[in-house]
């Protein structure tokens, strides 16, 4: 039996509720798909929680080879999904504490997680984890948002400010965090000024676009060399065009295509983790933002498939 099942071994409705029906232990995996259902800290639309199930619908529709890269991803790398995480709705500091267990527990095993989020809250808790088995991380950042702002209604914690606490806590290398697809409109010039304030590394859209994929992949690649780096994908990247399902879409984004180019672009860095957040189901009648996540995801584990053939 092909591992993971796909869709030409058992239809597509016939599922296990799991990413592409992956098993839940496998021996010795170097690739974990967890799901973190926590979205009470988004400011606008919440419904993120209901996101991993949604993309583990949406990824049925995949096959387990990727042409691109040339590598079975989830084979090579003995993939389980090992459900999400029990979080507790209205309180974001056990949720993180759970999260952060549960990650911890898979990156001391050598096993490399996939965060279902969730909104933009959870990858913090990803970190403190990241931090306690690497120290201070590299950080690759899709988004339009730089999620630096301190407080919303007093609050420091809540999904704008995942960044500024992560600062704060010592848990990101900050002259190799690297927020990419930043646009919209702000509160006021601060909001992007913080970044830079703390030395992370801030391409716009709009600078994007003008110097081109590959002149900022390879900056990205020269800076964080074989750095552990964290990549954390908000949907909200996407133009909400091609990803309406999200919490708090921005105009002038990419497309599913380009988004693609850029993630597979982004080989050879020594990826500790990963998470796909701010995919709202309730959002998206048509399931393109999910599918959209679930092929990212794919993606995901390219990267850690390609470096386990590298160190064979």
């Amino acid at each position: 039996m092909k591992y993971p099942l796909s869709p030409d071994v058992q239809p597509e409705f016939c599922t296990t509720g799991s990413f592409m029906r992956l098993p839940a232990s496998s021996e010795n995996p170097k690739l974990a798909i967890v799901g973190m259902p926590y979205d009470t800290a988004a400011s606008f639309r919440v419904g993120a929680r209901f996101a991993p199930q949604a993309i583990r619908q949406a990824s049925m529709t995949l096959f387990p080879y990727h042409p691109v890269h040339k590598v079975y991803p989830f084979e090579e790398t003995n993939a389980i999904d090992i459900g999400d995480v029990s979080v507790i709705p209205h309180n974001i500091h056990r949720s993180y504490e759970r999260i952060e267990e549960a990650v911890l527990g898979l990156m001391k095993q050598g096993i490399i997680p996939i965060g279902l989020g969730g909104d933009h809250s959870v990858t913090l808790a990803s970190l403190r984890a990241a931090a306690k088995v690497y120290g201070p991380v590299a950080m690759v950042q899709f988004d339009s948002h730089t999620d630096t702002w301190d407080t919303y209604y007093d609050e420091k914690y809540w999904h704008g400010s995942p960044f500024i606490r992560a600062y704060e806590e010592n848990l990101l290398q900050a002259d190799k965090v690297f927020q990419i697809g930043i646009r919209g409109t702000l509160n006021h010039p601060g909001d992007i000024e913080a970044s830079y304030e703390l030395g992370y590394n801030v391409i716009t859209s709009q600078e994007l676009r003008q110097r081109g994929i590959t002149d900022v992949v390879s900056q990205i690649k020269d800076k964080l060399g074989d750095t552990p780096c964290f990549l954390t994908f908000d949907i909200d990247f996407v133009d909400p065009a091609y990803a309406p399902g999200t919490g708090t879409p921005e105009a002038g984004g990419f497309t599913s295509g380009e988004s693609l180019e850029i993630i597979r672009s982004l080989t050879g860095l020594n990826y500790i983790g990963f998470d796909l957040v701010e995919v709202l189901p309730s959002y998206d009648p048509a399931n393109i933002t999910s599918l959209l996540a679930a092929t990212l995801i794919h993606d995901f584990a390219c990267h850690v498939a390609l470096r386990e053939k590298r160190v064979r």
